[in-house]
């Protein structure tokens, strides 16, 4: 099938399938005799394979490596295994952050509300963003 028919039937446009020719995550169709890509059926579940990769959470380099093992004949599944869990790791690390940071502005926006913009002095940049004090330590 031409690039066209393969883009129509991916849902991705011809430029984007070029883009993963390129960058080795499809490999070079053969050619008609007229120069123009001839994709095999098979072209249509790699692409399909990436964009659910992707939706996964995989990078490009990451699915690149996934189809190595896979093209190489090796069955990829505990190399797909371990990208997952250090996914799973780097999300729980990112909303242990994110609570965090939620904690904090949550704290910000009491500060602010109670917050007289009349108080502050010309010295002062934001008494919202300045580092509380703590009364328990400042007696």
């Amino acid at each position: 099938m031409r690039i066209g028919e393969l883009a129509a039937a991916s849902g991705l446009t011809t430029k984007t399938i070029r883009f993963y020719e390129q960058t080795g995550l499809m490999p070079g169709p053969p050619r008609t005799p007229s120069g123009y890509r001839d994709y095999p059926e098979q072209a249509k579940a790699r692409l399909d394979f990436i964009r659910d990769a992707q939706g996964a959470g995989l990078s490009l380099a990451e699915i690149r490596s996934v189809l190595a093992l896979r093209d190489g004949g090796q069955a990829p599944c505990a190399h797909v295994t371990a990208l997952i869990d250090q996914h799973l790791a780097d999300i729980e690390c990112r909303l242990a952050e994110l609570t965090a940071t939620r904690e904090v502005l949550r704290g910000l926006a009491r500060r602010a509300a109670a917050t007289d913009p009349a108080a502050c002095t010309e010295d002062e940049i934001c008494t919202i963003l300045a580092p509380a004090h703590d009364p328990k330590v400042d007696r």
